[in-house]
């Protein structure tokens, strides 16, 4: 069910700094036409610690519409996995419930931050989101960015649960698919661009991509290639656009990939406080990158 291509999708701003919800619905457009296998919206891409309650959701609506319309037909529309984590499980769990209200199919529950839970909390949080949301939950292992990591056993004693589905893996070790999948058989997928190639070859199943919001194409041929046990095509594509991954972390995520969506004319360069626009040295080194790579 979860395997392919899922773009963690940007946020894009006015300048004014309001949501820009028909540039949203042009950016879920090119989506459906490269034929991703599902988008993410208001995850760490979609700056969701930025947008309000009613701005949360408002774009999770967007999202869900802009897939069932245009030349990809309901029936094949690409799966829309909400971004309803929190690091307040009642937060959580209301978040999720009105995601699946306004028509989302899943939801991607980031790792409880700043309060830092046990394993225990963690497990009940998520069990909790699980047994109350209503929807399918991707689990998010990100703790270069929560502080706290989901043990191994712990995706173990939540794998068993019928609507947690997957694992996002964005600690940024190739390592903990092999564990996973030693001790269950729970889906995985990169959270992890430049890592998608190597994650795949021992188990995962996909990717949360960043980089697809400026090279969809590519990333959807390249993780179908993989899928498909074409390794030396996967690895030639791995190989052409390493450095546009990377190069989407010179500074903080989604800065970089928005100010790339900005070069190619497809969004506004604006960011809410307290991220910025990337200072000027780093904003050349992507550029190099990218008109190098043949992507401007």
């Amino acid at each position: 069910m979860f395997q392919g291509v899922y773009t963690a999708l940007v946020t894009p701003f006015r300048a004014d700094g309001t949501v820009d919800y028909d540039c949203l619905r042009a950016l879920v457009g090119r989506q459906c036409e490269a034929g991703v296998a599902g988008i993410v919206p208001v995850g760490t891409t979609g700056e969701s610690p930025s947008l309000s309650y009613e701005e949360h959701i408002k774009v999770i609506e967007t999202v869900v519409e802009a897939c069932g319309v245009g030349k990809v037909c309901c029936k094949d529309r690409p799966m829309v996995i909400a971004g309803t984590g929190a690091n307040s499980t009642s937060e959580a769990l209301e978040l999720t419930q009105q995601a699946k209200a306004v028509g989302a199919d899943a939801t991607l529950q980031v790792t409880p931050y700043y309060n830092k839970p046990s394993q225990e909390g963690l497990y009940r949080h998520f069990m909790e989101v699980a047994e109350k949301g209503g929807l399918p939950v991707v689990l998010y292992n990100v703790p270069g960015r929560t502080s706290k990591e989901i043990a191994v056993d712990t995706v173990a004693r939540l794998a068993p649960h019928e609507r947690i589905v997957a694992v996002k893996e964005a600690a940024g070790s190739v390592d903990r698919v092999s564990q996973i999948r030693d001790v269950c058989d729970i889906t995985v997928l990169s959270g992890d661009d430049a890592l998608t190639l190597p994650m795949m070859s021992v188990g995962a199943s996909g990717v949360i991509s960043v980089a697809a919001n400026v090279i969809p194409k590519v990333m959807v041929e390249l993780v179908a290639a993989a899928l498909a046990g074409h390794w030396d095509a996967a690895r030639t594509l791995h190989m052409c656009y390493y450095r546009v991954m990377t190069g989407f972390f010179l500074d903080t995520n989604p800065v970089p990939v928005k100010t790339a969506l900005a070069l190619l004319g497809l969004c506004e360069e604006v960011f809410r406080l307290p991220l910025c626009p990337m200072e000027t040295s780093l904003r050349e080194r992507l550029h190099a990158i990218l008109e190098k790579s043949g992507v401007i």
